[in-house]
């Protein structure tokens, strides 16, 4: 199984600006979830940036989440597809109770695999592993390795597995998680849409090396 993407945006100023710089990123047909990330400081600085961007990524058929609002009505009267949990608790059960059946709700900060487990066991869509930490720091590669092939190899719901870097994605690809994501360092490389063409390109050689007899 080839993983689809999921793109998590830098935190988000401008959402005209960023939204030139996504378009061709969304043109590549690659990604199938954005993780849009505003800098907004509450519900109301933050309707009119996700607006901005919905449109333009609903178009490219891609799915569009942002982290949980301080409304979680927001979400719906927005039109957008769903909620990022940062960590279960609270939040999470409040999205869950209010979004499902009709958005996505996803969950990550995941510290072990107790928390993976519970989480699993709640009305979610997805688990993330491997993200950047609150101090921004990341988990080890091979941690996240570790975390998504235990996941894929006996869970049915999906699993996200954070790469790092474009050396990341052909590790993870390797998994058998369902999704691969790119962080805002895509926005870091001259041509973001080149360096998204080229994690599918690696993602699918790896599994189809997988694939091959031998």
């Amino acid at each position: 199984m080839i993983p689809q993407f999921y793109l998590i945006t830098p935190l988000i100023d401008d959402a005209l600006a960023f939204r030139a710089k996504l378009e061709p990123v969304l043109s590549t047909g690659a990604i199938d979830v954005l993780h849009a990330r505003f800098a907004a400081k509450n519900d109301a600085e933050l309707k009119g940036p996700a607006a901005a961007l919905s449109s333009v990524v609903q178009e490219a058929g891609t799915a569009l989440v942002i982290d949980m609002p301080e409304d979680s009505r927001l979400v719906a009267r927005l039109g957008l597809d769903g909620v990022h949990v940062s960590k279960p608790g609270k939040a999470l059960d409040e999205a869950i109770s209010s979004l499902k059946p009709d958005r996505i709700v996803g969950i990550g900060g995941l510290k072990a695999r107790h928390d993976a487990m519970e989480a699993g066991e709640k009305d979610v869509d997805y688990v993330m592993f491997g993200e950047p930490r609150a101090d921004g720091s990341i988990p080890p590669l091979a941690q996240t390795v570790e975390r998504a092939e235990w996941w894929a190899t006996i869970f049915t719901l999906p699993c996200v597995a954070y790469a790092e870097s474009l050396e990341a994605v052909t590790a993870l690809a390797g998994t058998g998680a369902e999704f691969i994501a790119l962080g805002p360092w895509v926005f870091e490389t001259p041509d973001p849409a080149e360096t998204v063409a080229e994690a599918r390109r690696l993602a699918k050689a790896r599994v189809l090396s997988l694939a091959e007899p031998g």
